[in-house]
């Protein structure tokens, strides 16, 4: 079908899935796994993959528009993992540079989202973590839909880290480690993971056709529901987020029971 038809059917089509949804359960903390970048620019005849992560960048300002109107409260956007971090430096280089090109998007003034950036922070190259932090904390106290941007993260690490920090925390208050072990649970590592705005998911969202979690929120998806898009990250559409939500809207939540 030709692209001056296609568009104005697939825009009648999303208005009326929209519709479909008012009053509908829907998820108030999303993952999102942004896939295939690289793969769309080679698809799309690019022989820099840096399209790729330039168009990704641009889909995840356009992806927390959606959320914000769905009425979703918080949004994950996993965008490095830590075993990201060991490919060559002619290619992360770039990735990275979108990076921080998207998180000082996202957090610039009249962005009415509150932005955090968590993962292994120590582990990025150059004065990368100085400018995602910068950038984030320009957004605090500003409500709205909260943001967590995943950058050399891994759910992993997250998990043992949170450890340490709990017993961290309980020793420099003079406490006695062998007490903490007795009583040590759950809420001890929710307290301490990466982001202070949650410690459950919802919906994690994966594009590109993969499936499987790669390490995202190990801890915090425990019962979330999973949902997976063929197609690759920056092609990514309104009409496949709602149709996601359609999705999840449909499902019964049983968390375990």
């Amino acid at each position: 079908m030709p692209l001056v038809l296609r568009r104005p059917m697939e825009a009648v089509y999303e208005r009326r899935l929209a519709s479909t949804l008012a009053g509908l359960s829907r998820p108030q903390h999303v993952g999102i796994m942004l896939d295939g970048n690289r793969r769309w620019a080679r698809k799309a005849g690019h022989d820099d993959v840096r399209e790729g992560y330039r168009a990704g960048g641009a889909k995840a300002t356009e992806f927390l528009g959606w959320c914000a109107a769905a009425g979703i409260g918080h949004v994950t956007l996993f965008m490095l993992s830590d075993d990201n971090l060991g490919r060559p430096a002619d290619e992360l280089g770039p990735l990275i540079e979108v990076i921080e090109e998207t998180v000082r998007d996202i957090s610039a003034t009249g962005r009415p989202w509150e932005v955090q950036v968590i993962g292994s922070l120590d582990l990025l190259p150059g004065d990368t973590a100085r400018v995602l932090k910068e950038a984030a904390a320009g957004t605090a106290g500003r409500g709205g839909l909260k943001v967590d941007v995943a950058v050399g993260y891994g759910g992993r690490r997250e998990i043992v880290d949170a450890v340490k920090s709990a017993f961290e925390e309980h020793l420099a208050a003079g406490g006695d480690p062998v007490e903490l072990v007795g009583r040590f649970d759950e809420e001890h590592i929710s307290r301490h993971l990466y982001s202070s705005a949650g410690d459950r998911t919802d919906f994690i969202i994966r594009t590109s056709g993969e499936q499987r979690l790669s390490g995202f929120l190990l801890w915090q998806s425990a019962y979330a529901e999973m949902h997976w898009v063929d197609c690759y990250w920056p092609a990514f559409r309104r009409v496949d987020f709602l149709r996601a939500l359609r999705s999840y809207a449909g499902r019964e939540r049983r968390f375990g029971k």
